[in-house]
């Protein structure tokens, strides 16, 4: 990959010390003269590895939690299993902690080759998933990971986003800061304020970062930075779309994919689940609100280092995107053109080497100035990443573009539409590569307007929407709106079921290494396409939740509503010469469980109007759309509302 600046003398000498390609085993080298302080661990303004990955202390204790909600008359107890330097225990040095707690540790795996938990004959954990535990444990942290309630070897009941989830995550941070009991198996007391300083750092991709998010959202004391990888801030818009059914009973699903309990434990959590999410309408309502971070943002004090993929179909864009908006601490961004994938399978070397820099500075408290460099990290084109002081881009402005007439047909960005109408009915079949392909031709079920050709390069660079003016002749409709770059180039395949990597058969080590946990993982390279046209972004709408998300207001068919469709917050360049489109349906049946009323609907282009946020502007446009022909790019994997929230 081509990175804006060269690799600096640190991250060399890590690399030098900590990566051994294709080896079962990483060498701990000797840190030198004692640190200022008599704290081995912190040389020259960084955390080094001077500790026994060997001979680490490995425990488990189960922390309780405030509830009950498995109803047994106990309460609820979550399983944590901790690695953490028998060097520091012994000199009554206090560590830090990195927490994750997840509820993937034993039925579905962690990171890219889907690391499980691993115990000895006596119950002791001799593998903890992914390289945290050994990249960081010889440098001074302790690593813990939870099993979030219900799960793994934890009680209580998974409720998906909801109080027992965050709050049995909050309670490990609490008993890490004394204010939680423990106990280890045999029931005798489990104390932590003897081994650390309460200093606690979340990290996670997935379920596992949203799980940070909420925690932070709480304000709980001791929990001084998150790591939210490709994570949640509002459950209703990971499993809603503006009103839209994503899929079908699926918290229900999501709780049965990771649940270790026994059915009939959590069988009063899973009616709530299904009577709570309410199918039905779609509305947003208290169920959906307990599950929403975002309104507490204010109350996070926690710094926080973001990582997402501008091209997540899976945790979608708008998830880090308003959590972002809402933050008022210290913060950092990377933003990648993959899908839902770890930046860790991306770009490592930089990734292991900011994360490190970070922990340090809000765990170990060290000045080594990240919080003094550009706040955001964005991979333009495959491989090439710019880094900037804010998000949006500064230079952005929203521009209203009108919809015009063109030829009847196809319509264009910008330009006069007259008194013109397009009217199509819903066509629940039309698959996205065959709506978005040839915009120059009639399509049953779409609309098409194109821009002229770009004679600069354009950037969208914050969260776009279409404004729609309609008549529809059911009581409700879904409204889709789809923003395409028409023109060939090279882009990073997210797609394909890597989502924008391809696994190699080599390997590289992070951290030092026991006989049961190598710290070795395998490497990864770009998946890319070239391809005549790609999507930017997407958005979803329920007309008749145009007045509210709370409730439905029927559409009447003599009436004219106007209804606003946002997209996915994006980050993304057009070439010059290209052409920029944008496609309308009604339902999706990729993106989402169609509902489909089949419904006609009147477009009405003079109350319509595309927002985009704009670095540039779009040329003047002809009198009709420019000629576009395209080949459909057809996916390689499964649609993604069939998917699981994934590791």
């Amino acid at each position: 990959m081509n990175y804006d600046s060269s690799m600096s003398g640190t991250l060399k000498r890590r690399l030098a010390l900590a990566v051994v390609a294709g080896v079962g085993a990483t060498l701990i080298v000797s840190a030198g003269p004692a640190a200022a302080g008599g704290v081995p661990h912190i040389r020259g303004g960084e955390t080094v590895p001077v500790y026994s990955y060997e001979n680490a202390v490995r425990e488990s204790v189960w922390v309780q939690t405030p509830l009950d909600n498995d109803e047994d008359g106990v309460p609820d107890k979550v399983a944590v299993d901790i690695v953490r330097p028998r060097e520091t225990a012994d000199r009554r040095l206090k560590v830090p902690v990195i927490l994750e707690g997840s509820p993937y540790y034993s039925c579905c795996g962690r990171g890219n080759e889907s690391e499980r938990k691993q115990y000895d004959a006596n119950g002791t954990i001799v593998k903890q998933p992914l390289y945290y535990d050994n990249y960081f444990v010889p440098r001074g942290y302790a690593f813990v990971a939870a099993d979030l309630a219900g799960t793994g070897r934890s009680t209580g009941c998974m409720d998906v986003g909801g109080r027992e989830e965050v709050l049995s995550a909050k309670a490990v941070v609490d008993w890490l800061n004394g204010r939680a009991k423990a106990t280890y198996a045999d029931g005798t007391p489990a104390v932590a304020t003897g081994w650390t300083n309460g200093r606690t750092g979340m990290i996670g991709k997935s379920w596992d970062g949203s799980v940070a998010n909420g925690v932070a959202a709480t304000g709980v004391e001791g929990l001084e930075t998150i790591v939210p990888i490709s994570a949640i801030s509002s459950w209703y818009d990971y499993q809603r779309y503006n009103g839209v059914l994503r899929v079908e009973d699926y918290p229900e699903y999501l709780f049965s994919y990771v649940n270790g309990r026994p059915a009939s434990a959590c069988a009063a959590t899973v009616s709530r689940l299904d009577e709570g999410s309410d199918d039905a309408t779609g509305d947003y309502n208290a169920y959906w609100a307990e599950r929403n971070f975002r309104p507490d943002a204010r109350k996070v004090h926690a710094s926080v280092f973001i990582a997402h993929g501008l091209n997540d179909t899976n945790v979608t864009t708008d998830q880090f995107a308003q959590w972002w908006a809402r933050l008022g601490v210290p913060k950092k961004m990377w933003l990648s053109q993959a899908g839902h994938v770890d930046p860790f399978d991306l770009r490592r070397a930089d990734w292991v080497d900011t994360l490190h820099r970070w922990f340090d500075r809000y765990l170990q408290g060290l000045r080594n100035g990240i919080d003094r460099e550009p706040a955001v990290s964005i991979e333009t084109t495959p491989g090439n990443w710019v880094n900037e002081r804010s998000w949006p881009a500064a230079r952005a402005t929203s521009q209203r573009i009108t919809l015009g007439n063109g030829d009847g047909t196809t319509g264009t960005l910008g330009g006069g539409s007259g008194r013109a109408v397009r009217t199509w009915t819903d066509a629940p079949d039309l698959d996205e590569a065959t709506a978005v392909a040839s915009p120059a031709t009639a399509v049953p079920g779409r609309a098409a307007f194109l821009s002229a050709p770009l004679t600069q390069e354009v950037r969208v660079s914050g969260t776009p929407s279409v404004t729609l003016r309609v008549r529809v002749d059911k009581p409700t409709t879904e409204l889709t709106a789809r923003l395409v770059d028409y023109g060939t180039a090279t882009r990073v395949n997210y797609l394909a079921r890597g989502e924008g990597i391809t696994t190699l058969p080599t390997e590289s080590c992070w951290g030092a290494a026991t006989a049961a946990d190598d710290a070795c993982y395998r490497d990864t390279a770009p998946s890319l396409v070239t391809a005549d046209h790609a999507i930017l972004t997407r958005g979803w709408k329920d007309a008749a939740h145009h007045v509210s998300l709370r409730f439905t207001t029927p559409l009447r068919p003599d009436r004219w509503y106007t209804v606003t469709v946002p997209m996915q917050a994006t980050d993304q360049r057009l070439a010059a010469g290209h052409v920029l489109g944008l496609i309308l349906q009604a339902s999706d049946n990729e993106y989402s469980t169609p509902q489909s009323t089949g419904a006609t609907i009147d477009l009405d282009l003079r109350g319509s109007s595309l927002t985009l946020p704009l670095v540039g502007r779009l040329p003047k446009p002809g009198a009709v759309a420019p000629a576009v022909t395209t080949a459909p790019v057809p996916r390689t994997f499964a649609p993604p509302r069939f998917d699981p929230l994934v590791p």
